[in-house]
């Protein structure tokens, strides 16, 4: 999957390597395999492309923090996933 995004205002393409969404549990705790599964989790990995669809480690490189969590919930956003 691939989304138009930006890093620092420069436009570019963000393509999605992982996607992991775990729901919260609807049982009981109990009966619940893990605490993560209890409270949900979700697990976001990709790479910074250029607007051509080639790697653009210039661009990964100067990417914030913000960058990275805008980011993560944009893709959470486009997939349907949890926030």
């Amino acid at each position: 999957m691939q989304i138009e995004s930006n890093v620092q205002g420069i436009p570019c393409l963000i393509e999605v390597t992982t996607l992991t969404v775990v729901k919260p549990w609807r049982g009981s705790a109990q009966s619940c395999p893990s605490s993560d599964d209890y409270y949900g989790y979700s697990e976001v990995e990709f790479n910074v492309l250029n607007r051509k669809g080639y790697k653009a480690a210039w661009l990964e490189r100067k990417m914030t923090d913000d960058d990275r969590t805008r980011i993560k919930t944009e893709i959470l956003e486009a997939s349907g996933g949890m926030i």
